[in-house]
């Protein structure tokens, strides 16, 4: 039996300007899944915007999404089941209409919300299936039907809220396989490819956060794909990420060196992040503490930026010296300290960024450990470990994590009002 048909759970990114225009057909050129036992994500790669109706089935449940006037591109394959779906199909629909159906292991509430982001690869639309407390957030304040449709069916622009007050709310940590697709990586002497073995640790690593209760992973990729690097930050960014981690596994010429690293930002990448941004900020999202830049004149928007970015790095920081020790625990560190370097996907100015380097693949016996389950296993616990601690002390703003900071330091008198003074 059909359900009533209803826009549900988008967030549209805008992932470049380039492309057909509004009025052409566009083409959907990939999907992907995140997803969780309660909740999930599928995104929508597409050359532009296009009208979309979404709707449920039921006996089995299903999620249904219609792009109308769209392409399939050759080569689209549908992500496996994981987490709430247990599968996504693709197909076309006389019309002209390109049908995405995820089917799903029980009903999930659905939510609608737009929003904007910079890029450079068409659009991207996003449906958020399941529980989701920011989506709650946006759906109270837009409780009319279909609130955020524009004219003709043109998505209004709304604001994307990031963390509400007392919500307890997860703390949103975007994990980012490095390499991927026709970019393998390193390749180790037998032959181990560096794209493979982070996508495995990876996929344990956000495993392992999704089962942390306040704790929430989006892999950037949980597929061989390639992806710009700049994607991986807009993916974070569409997620809301309080934190990005980025994992890889190094090589270098001399195959006796062991050992991981972790890296943050340098100064002068940070540097030079913010001219980009300051000379492109008419098209930029909002910094995701709410803070606009295209309002604002040239120098205070760069003080503005740059207290984001000191912030950031300083918090990036806190958090990869916390990996850093933990990882300590399970194997060598090449580095004990942490290194700061200008990686493009440490570049966010506002989420805290790191990159961590694994292992050396370009060293056999690392290759070994690398191409072991339980080894990626224990990295990936170990970087979970790491993030676990900052976060504990270090809770972002209207999450689980700060309410039981909260209830943990009032228990502790730390909270408690002082006492009065004696006259």
């Amino acid at each position: 039996m059909i359900k009533k048909a209803f826009q549900i759970g988008v967030v549209a990114s805008l992932v470049a300007v380039v492309g057909p225009s509004w009025a052409a057909s566009p083409e959907l050129r990939a999907v992907h899944l995140s997803a969780t036992p309660g909740s999930a994500q599928i995104a929508l790669d597409l050359t532009g915007v296009t009208r979309q109706k979404v709707f449920r089935l039921e006996h089995p449940e299903r999620a249904v999404i219609d792009l109308g006037h769209t392409h399939l591109a050759r080569g689209v394959r549908a992500p496996p089941g994981v987490g709430i779906v247990s599968g996504v199909r693709i197909g076309t629909q006389p019309g002209g209409t390109v049908r995405v159906v995820i089917q799903l292991k029980s009903p999930a509430p659905t939510h609608s919300a737009w929003t904007l982001l910079p890029g450079r690869r068409g659009r991207q639309l996003v449906v958020t299936l399941g529980n989701s407390l920011e989506a709650d957030a946006d759906a109270s304040t837009n409780s009319t039907p279909n609130s955020d449709a524009g004219v003709d069916g043109v998505p209004k622009i709304i604001r994307a809220a990031h963390a509400p007050l007392e919500s307890g709310r997860d703390v949103v940590i975007a994990v980012d396989a490095g390499h991927g697709g026709m970019d393998p990586g390193a390749i180790g002497r037998g032959g181990t490819r560096e794209k493979d073995v982070v996508l495995a640790i990876a996929r344990a690593l956000a495993e392992r956060i999704n089962g942390e209760p306040g704790m929430r992973a989006v892999l950037t990729r949980d597929r061989d794909e390639f992806l710009i690097l700049r994607d991986r930050i807009g993916r974070a960014r569409i997620a809301k990420a309080d934190m990005f981690v980025s994992v890889h596994a190094d090589s270098i010429m001399n195959r006796s060196v062991s050992g991981a690293s972790v890296y943050v930002l340098s100064e002068h990448g940070a540097t030079n992040e913010a001219a980009r941004w300051l000379a492109d900020r008419e098209n930029a999202a909002d910094l995701m503490g709410g803070v606009k830049l295209d309002d604002k004149d040239k120098a205070l928007a760069s003080v503005l930026l740059d207290l984001s970015q000191t912030a950031n790095i300083s918090a990036s920081m806190t958090a990869a010296q916390r990996v850093i020790g933990s990882l300590d625990a399970v194997g060598q560190v090449r580095k004990a300290q942490v290194q700061q370097a200008g990686f493009v996907v440490l570049k966010s100015p506002d989420i805290p960024s790191m990159l961590v380097e694994t292992a050396y693949i370009s060293n056999p016996e690392e290759e070994l450990r690398l191409r072991n389950t339980r080894q990626q296993a224990a990295l990936a616990d170990a970087i979970f470990a790491g993030l676990r601690g900052y976060f504990t002390q270090n809770p972002p703003v209207g999450t689980r994590f700060a309410q039981a900071r909260r209830s943990t330091m009032a228990s502790a008198g730390v909270l408690a009002a002082p006492a009065a003074s004696t006259p």
